[in-house]
């Protein structure tokens, strides 16, 4: 059992919707540019797609795939792309963005473009999936095969040859202007795409945003913030707070991580003793993951808590949340271009400064330093950003343990026309949070008019596990007497009261923590 945790992960659930009614629009452009399609699917989203296969190279044997989500009223608007993170991941992994985008894909085209290398553009995964492995040495090993049988293609995969590729998709098309949305790492791919088309871009709308400039691999100072800030949190919260002092716990439980308890720690499917040892590393990477979504990091003060007592199963259901992250970026990708455009500007000095003090340390960074010794590609260092006025969105979220909302607020003075949506107790990716969604659209359909952002505000963190069967209930009211039922209730009588709360979180309601 083996949890790679990348750099970007999507958030809680999205909530479903179905998109009704014929897709008008898409017929004038398949025949002006003579492309054929077909219709498809993706998970996530249960409305049929148009797939293409665009090429990308002069010869014509390299095509990119490409899905289209048509404007449901003939795109009046111009189209959204959408741009993945990792980098390693596949923008049609997102189409259960599309759910929280309906509404803009009423008049806008939603377009999902796979990368070269990732999901179904040939994705270059070096045949890493669910059997990961979970010894570091056994991993770079792997990937030093993988790079000596790849040829050349390590070689040719950047940024600059997506963003590229991102042109021509949009000249096949037939789109003039075109806005995008990036995340995580999209992020950075939207932003070398505003510097090198810039006559082709519209607006952009950048969640998580790792600017050109930021060393995003860089994250081990980011997650102590988030953790901080969770802790934070579970200390003003009644249930949360009665956990006591759960992060030194962790710090604990890191820190004394031995050869028994990870060969012993129970796998989150079966409950049995894990068929490989669950490394120290490991469960540094799964806390650092789980702070990415704020429902998963609820759960975590009770986790670090029972584990501190000797019951891992909580804390391994954890775990299990992201076991599906595993095959979700192409390695051969990912390291590719994490080489030679981040891990080439880092330097020991960065890691030993970012790391201090933290609870993950150098746990993280240290699968690329590692992998980047038998992945010799040349550095690709990018230009000085020059200054784009095209409207841009930024989204962050203030407990976003990779892309903190510092990121957008001092490393994008070159982009005048900005404004930035801050969700308190955000983790990383916002864009299906709340009424965010609406101000996407408000900020693409008037992109010069100032947000009423006060909405914000009523985005809330999930309520906290409070034991085995999840959050705290809330306190059933007493039964009134049977006069009272006749009578109903009285001016200023809520018809019920508090139950009586139990000293330990969980036992204050039936189904909480039976111990």
């Amino acid at each position: 059992m083996c949890f790679w945790l990348g750099l970007s992960f999507i958030g809680g659930a999205l909530s479903a919707s179905v998109i009704a009614g014929s897709h008008a629009g898409e017929t004038d452009t398949q025949q002006a540019q003579g492309l054929a399609s077909e219709t498809c699917y993706a998970d996530g989203w249960s409305e049929s797609l148009r797939c293409y296969r665009v090429p990308v190279d002069g010869s014509g044997d390299v095509a990119l795939s490409v899905l289209v989500a048509p404007a449901v009223n003939g795109g009046q608007h111009e189209p959204l792309y959408i741009l993945a993170g990792g980098p390693g991941q596949a923008a049609s992994d997102l189409a259960g963005l599309l759910n929280a985008l309906r509404k803009l894909n009423r008049e806008r085209d939603i377009v999902m473009v796979d990368r070269r290398g990732g999901g179904r553009s040939d994705a270059f995964d070096c045949g890493f999936g669910e059997s990961t492995p979970s010894s570091i040495e056994r991993f770079t090993a792997q990937l030093a095969a993988c790079y000596i049988g790849a040829g050349q293609r390590p070689l040719t995969i950047n940024s600059r040859q997506t963003v590229d590729d991102l042109e021509t998709v949009r000249r096949a098309l037939g789109h003039q202007r075109i806005s995008l949305w990036g995340g995580s790492w999209g992020t950075r791919t939207a932003l070398l795409y505003q510097q090198w088309y810039p006559d082709a871009l519209q607006s952009l709308v950048l969640d998580g945003v790792a600017p050109i400039e930021t060393k995003v691999f860089l994250a081990a100072s980011a997650a102590e913030s988030a953790l901080q800030e969770l802790e934070q949190a579970c200390s003003e919260d009644p249930v949360c707070a009665g956990f006591g002092d759960w992060r030194s716990q962790l710090d604990t439980l890191l820190a004394n991580w031995s050869d028994e308890q990870a060969r012993n720690f129970p796998d989150p499917f079966t409950g049995r003793a894990s068929e490989e040892p669950v490394k120290t590393w490991m469960l540094a990477g799964a806390v650092r993951t789980a702070l990415y979504d704020p429902a998963a990091a609820a759960q975590l003060p009770y986790a670090v808590s029972e584990a501190s007592r000797g019951n891992y199963a909580p804390l391994s259901g954890i775990l299990g949340l992201f076991a599906g992250m595993e095959g979700a970026m192409s390695m051969g990708l990912t390291y590719s271009v994490a080489c030679a455009e981040e891990m080439n500007r880092i330097d020991a000095g960065d890691i030993a400064s970012d790391s201090a003090g933290t609870f993950i340390g150098d746990m993280f960074i240290r699968i690329f330093v590692e992998g980047c010794k038998v992945w010799p590609v040349p550095a690709q260092p990018y230009d000085e950003p020059q200054s784009r006025d095209h409207p841009v969105l930024l989204i962050s979220g203030t407990a976003d343990p990779i892309t903190p909302p510092l990121y957008a607020n001092e490393q994008l003075a070159y982009l005048p026309n900005q404004q930035h949506l801050v969700v308190q107790g955000g983790g990383h990716i916002n864009s299906a949070r709340g009424c965010v969604p609406d101000l996407i659209l408000q900020f693409l359909d008037q992109p010069a008019a100032a947000l009423d952002d006060s909405c914000l505000a009523d985005i809330r963190r999930p309520p906290f596990t409070a034991g085995a069967f999840g959050p705290a209930l809330s306190p059933e009211p007493t039964i009134p007497e049977a006069d009272s039922l006749l009578a109903g209730p009285q001016p200023g009588e809520s018809g019920g009261s508090d139950t009586e709360q139990g000293d330990r979180p969980g036992e204050e309601v039936a189904g909480g923590d039976p111990q």
